[in-house]
């Protein structure tokens, strides 16, 4: 049995879907379980609806309401063809009633919740499986739904709800498992229900994790995450064509690139399918064809070996300087905390012999947060930094890493340099206006040779290489040394 995911992109149209039902034959034999987002950008759509209805913005929701519902019945009509009536009655209509009488009751004052935002989110998947499962009925293949609430268990929490792991294995089992052995079975992806029953979401990456948690509920043989890119690259598209695509990888190597910028896998989906050794494989919907990349158990080991190059921008480089640094060690675990409880997240750290630099994300209450050191401490920042990170299999064991990056980056404006503490990463920020040039002397570096059991040649990386991103960046904070003390 394999479980497999489909994201928005794969799922946005009636031509889209048809390109998934076909991808879905292929694998009849492996008995898949597949698990979709909503259409295209629905949940963003649903967003703004919320947001409209709860400012009593009555006409705004209802044509967001009204497009959507136009969009969707056009797609399912393009599917089913003479067949759509009867999908359309009972239940893409039912759905947009319950959908909009929802809505009318925040317009007429029901106080707004993260339940009931939850509860207008979750009408994206619970759409788009209904319509996968039919459209794969109409074209011969076997199909039930299953609606995700009913096996996803969650903690009693909303827009990031934790789900509960036995619970949620143990209703697999009891459904999922039985019902594959005859149909493929569609569920949606991002939604869950608390134990009385009251629906959830997963939050950002849910859809890969509601596949982590099917794939481990039901011992699947393989995880399979379609989306719109090849598999995980060598580099960042976004800023350099010609990445070489990664045949395979560990599992916290893949979580080292979500952790440091990579977004084809959120870090936090991956859980469940570690502690079953469960492979997870990412495909590109559009192109079938391609092998993917391969997260897993079996990933060819070369320690040392760079695997990719991730990045972060709109970062902020913070510069502590104490006379007597003695008390250094005070002041920056209370930072760290207050950080902590701010949502700020620190990615890299450099000691200096007085004091301490970090990057940190952007964030609106960071002039406030820095605002709060003590006077003693001189405190320095840069905006509109990036932060690039190494990443592979022990690559901090030695110096020639770190070495070669330095000589890489020599024409580079380095401002600082770390080693991860889990041997698996290295990273330099940078002004983010030299972030296309720094990948790409980095990629030259790394990647002029590469290991053909490692990495796979993409259509991009038989081009000439050419950043595709040049930005001076953008600071979320606008901060500068003088707001931070005033």
């Amino acid at each position: 049995m394999i479980v497999m995911k489909f994201g928005g992109s794969s799922v946005a149209s009636a031509a889209a879907i048809e390109w998934v039902i076909g991808i879905v034959k292929r694998h009849l034999e492996r008995r898949p379980v597949v698990v979709v987002s909503a259409m295209g950008k629905t949940t963003d759509r649903l967003q703004d609806m919320y947001q409209h209805a709860v400012r009593a913005a009555a006409y705004s929701a209802w044509r967001h309401l009204e497009d959507l519902r136009q969009y969707h019945v056009q797609q399912v009509k393009r599917l089913l063809g003479r067949d759509a009536r009867a999908l359309l009655e009972s239940s893409v209509e039912p759905l947009f009633g319950e959908l909009h009488s929802l809505l009318i009751e925040l317009e007429e004052g029901r106080k707004p919740t993260s339940a009931i935002q939850d509860q207008v989110l979750s009408f994206g998947e619970r759409l788009s499986s209904e319509i996968v499962a039919a459209a794969l009925r109409h074209n011969g293949v076997g199909a039930t739904h299953v609606h995700a609430p009913d096996v996803i268990v969650t903690e009693n929490q909303f827009t990031c709800a934790k789900p509960l792991l036995w619970e949620t294995y143990a209703k697999l089992r009891r459904t999922v498992s039985i019902a594959a052995r005859e149909n493929v079975v569609v569920m949606g992806g991002f939604i869950g229900a608390t134990a009385e029953g009251t629906i959830t979401t997963l939050g950002r990456g849910g859809g890969d994790l509601t596949a982590s948690l099917v794939g481990a509920g039901v011992s699947a043989d393989e995880i399979q995450i379609w989306t719109d890119v090849d598999g995980m690259l060598s580099c960042d598209p976004r800023v350099l064509h010609g990445g070489y695509l990664l045949r395979s990888l560990g599992y916290e190597e893949a979580e080292e690139m979500g952790r440091l910028g990579a977004k084809v896998l959120c870090e936090s989906t991956v859980g469940p399918a570690v502690r079953q050794g469960i492979p997870i494989v990412i495909r590109n919907s559009r192109h079938p064809e391609i092998e993917g990349t391969t997260v897993g158990p079996r990933a060819v080991r070369r320690p040392g070996t760079v695997k990719s190059i991730a990045c972060r921008r709109q970062m902020t480089l913070i510069h502590l300087t104490v006379q007597g640094a003695a008390g250094l060690a005070g002041i920056t675990d209370g930072l760290n905390d207050l950080f902590g409880r701010s949502g700020i997240v620190v990615e890299l750290v450099q000691s200096r012999a007085d004091g301490v630099s970090f990057a940190v994300t952007d964030h609106a209450c960071l002039p406030s947060v820095l605002r709060g050191i003590e006077e003693r401490v001189q405190v320095s920042v840069e905006e509109r930094m990036a932060v690039v990170s190494l990443v592979g299999e022990n690559i901090t064991a030695g110096d020639g890493i770190a070495a070669r990056v330095q000589s890489a980056l020599r024409r580079s404006d380095v401002r600082l340099l770390a080693q991860g503490s889990s041997r698996l990463s290295i990273s330099v920020a940078i002004p983010e206006a030299g972030l296309p040039a720094a990948v790409e002397a980095l990629h030259r570096e790394f990647f002029h040779s590469v290991d053909p059991e490692i990495f796979a040649a993409t259509p991009e990386s038989d081009r000439a290489w050419s950043p595709v991103m040049a930005t001076n960046g953008g600071s979320a904070t606008g901060l500068t040394l003088a707001d931070a003390r005033t």
